[in-house]
């Protein structure tokens, strides 16, 4: 009997899954007799999957293997361990040939504007480049294709010409979006994309992306560190720590219940625009330098950081056992041993470290605002 036969709805296949990912970096010694002393870890066994047309953020502080994870798909880094299966291909098992043909489906958007354009070409080069390399259409019908992908992010054709300093970083970002686009990809691996950019140009990037989506129907990995940003465009949220994700849920859920120690401190880092609420709180700050990913902790990775393990009185599970990712609701997994303590609200990100003034009654848990909307703005700017 099938699924519609007995009424239940269709498994729809993932787009993409990640099947514990490892990406290691090798650590040598000796300048004539190079000998292998150990291992950076930067990814270390992490899995996920994406939906046709989701956007999932990947979010964590610098140097928790995010950008790694994201080269790693599109094996720009060889993974040490792991698949990764693309529309039920695993990539990693693909010779030159077939990683070229992958590659037409899959592309990435750098996080550096400056660095990521080849100052020699100029912006119609640039964004043709794709298509020549695969070879797609007449000569004639690729100029035409650049000058309408140019105008789909909001450029004027006519820039075509122009080499890339000649541009402004958010132009230049958009010729960045651009280049993604040639092939008509199904993914876009967005690596930081707006963290180089000022604010208001992030808005306009973070809008141009959305709109993008809604017409193509692209999913996106969009890598970031700034949650305040990543729960505006996500469908779905991953936070990961010293190469490890520690919880995955829904962009709403995950900002107004969050279950593991170390996310309710990064959405405690949010500013709240509301003063009387931002004046009752403060930061939950993290304590001691991030573990060296050539040596983490034994057990929970983070324990060495834990503000909840302190507060239950260090208990040995934390650094004896590795955790694992666990669902605790449909849709949200997360790796603590203590989960069901973190009472996942936001009143308990906005009280864990509040300091009313003195003599004041203690006052009522406010709940977390909604996260404002990124202003529209003229696509042209």
């Amino acid at each position: 009997m099938t699924a519609s036969d007995s009424g239940a709805a269709p498994v729809v296949p993932a787009l993409l899954e990640v099947r514990d990912l490892k990406v290691h970096f090798p650590i040598r010694e000796g300048l004539i007799f190079e000998r292998h002393v150990g291992d950076i870890r930067a990814v270390d066994g992490i899995s996920f999957s994406m939906a046709r047309g989701e956007t999932l953020g990947l979010v964590g502080e610098s140097g928790c293997g995010k950008s790694t994870t994201g080269r790693a798909i599109i094996r720009l880094y060889d993974p040490t361990a792991g698949n990764v299966v693309f529309d039920g291909v695993d990539t990693t098992s693909l010779d030159r040939s077939g990683l070229k043909a992958m590659r037409r489906r899959m592309q990435m958007i750098f996080q550096d504007p400056y660095a990521s354009l080849d100052p020699r070409m100029t912006a119609g080069g640039i964004v043709a480049e794709p298509l020549d390399i695969h070879g797609v259409g007449a000569k004639r019908d690729r100029q035409d294709r650049v000058r309408e992908l140019l105008a789909t992010v909001g450029l004027n054709p006519d820039y075509a010409e122009r080499y890339p300093h000649e541009f402004s970083g958010g132009q230049r970002q958009r010729i960045g979006v651009a280049r993604a686009l040639a092939l008509e990809p199904d993914l876009i691996i967005a690596d930081e994309p707006i963290s180089a950019l000022d604010v208001s140009i992030q808005a306009q990037i973070i809008n141009l992306l959305e709109r993008l989506q809604g017409r193509l129907g692209l999913a996106y990995l969009f890598i970031a560190h700034d949650l305040s940003v990543v729960r505006h465009i996500s469908d779905r949220i991953a936070v990961m720590y010293l190469g490890r994700i520690v919880e995955v849920a829904g962009s709403k859920e995950l900002n107004t219940a969050p279950l593991h120690p170390y996310t309710v401190a990064l959405l405690s880092a949010i500013p709240i625009p509301d003063p009387v609420v931002e004046s009752r709180r403060r930061r939950i700050i993290l304590k001691g330098d991030v573990p060296s990913p050539a040596n983490p902790p034994t057990g929970c990775r983070f324990h060495t950081r834990c503000w909840l393990r302190e507060r239950l009185g260090d208990p040995e599970v934390c650094s004896a056992e590795d955790p694992g990712l666990r669902e605790l609701s449909p849709g949200h997994t997360v790796a603590c041993h203590f989960a069901e303590q973190v009472d996942g609200s936001a009143e308990q990100v906005q009280a864990v470290g509040a300091r009313p003034a003195a003599g004041a009654a203690p006052a009522a848990p406010a709940s977390r605002p909604e996260p404002p909307t990124h202003p529209q703005v003229p696509a042209s700017a």
